[in-house]
C-alpha cells in the first residue's frame, strides 16, 4: 500500500495528541519514523545552524532550516524528507510559508545520530544531489569527519584539522571542522 502525503498528517496529528515526539518522512510512499537524536548530534546540529546562519542572514542570501523543516520532493512519489540542516537560497524561497516546501534544498547535511547506519545516509544524500541539491554533507560524530558530496565528484571527507568551505553556496565562508564538536567545560 503507498501512503500519501494526507497519510502522513493524519499520522503526525495521531502522534502528536498521544503527546509522542517523533519525526516523520514519507519515503517512496512509505512512512519513516525516526525519534529524537542523540544530543551530540542535536547540539552539532545546532552549531552548524548557528555558523551558517551567522554568514547567510546579514548578506540575505537564503534560509537556514534545522531537522524539523520538510521538503516535498519533485520525485514521482513526492517524498516529504527532512535534513538535518538545510539552507535555501533567497531567489528560491522569497517568503517563508506556513506549510512544507515544495523544492529541493541547495545544501542538505546529514548528522549521523549514534544507532545510524551510514548506508542509509549516502543514499538519503544522494537522493537529494540527484534532485538537485547543490552540496550534501555527512557529520559523522564518531569519527570525527565531515564528507562532503556533490553530484560529480567522489566524497571529500575532512577531519578536525581541515576547514569546511562551500564556495559555490557561501563564498568566503569558512568554518573550522574542530568548531562542529562539541566543547569539553573544564
Amino acid at each position: 500500500m503507498t501512503l500519501t502525503l494526507k497519510d502522513l498528517e493524519r499520522m503526525q496529528t495521531t502522534l502528536q495528541e498521544s503527546h509522542l515526539d517523533y519525526q516523520l518522512e514519507l519515503v517512496e510512499g512509505r512512512i519513516s519514523i525516526m525519534g529524537p537524536c542523540d544530543i551530540t548530534s542535536s547540539e552539532i546540529g545546532a552549531r552548524l545552524s548557528y555558523f551558517l546562519n551567522m554568514w547567510v542572514i546579514p548578506r540575505k542570501m537564503g534560509r537556514v532550516y534545522d531537522s524539523s523543516g520538510g521538503f516535498i520532493l519533485p520525485n514521482p512519489d513526492a517524498d516529504l524528507r527532512a535534513p538535518d540542516v538545510s539552507f535555501v537560497k533567497a531567489e528560491k524561497l522569497k517568503r517563508s510559508q506556513r506549510s512544507f516546501a515544495q523544492l529541493v534544498p541547495d545544501l542538505m547535511v546529514e548528522i549521523k545520530s549514534k544507532t545510524d547506519r551510514i548506508k542509509p545516509i549516502v543514499e538519503k544524500i544522494q537522493a537529494f544531489l540527484e534532485l538537485g541539491t547543490e552540496v550534501g554533507i555527512l557529520i559523522d560524530p564518531d569519527k570525527e569527519t565531515v564528507s562532503i558530496y556533490r553530484l560529480t565528484n567522489e566524497p571529500m571527507v575532512l577531519t578536525s584539522s581541515d576547514t569546511l568551505m562551500i564556495p559555490e553556496l557561501f563564498p568566503g565562508w569558512e568554518l573550522p571542522i574542530s568548531e562542529l564538536w562539541p566543547p569539553v567545560f573544564e
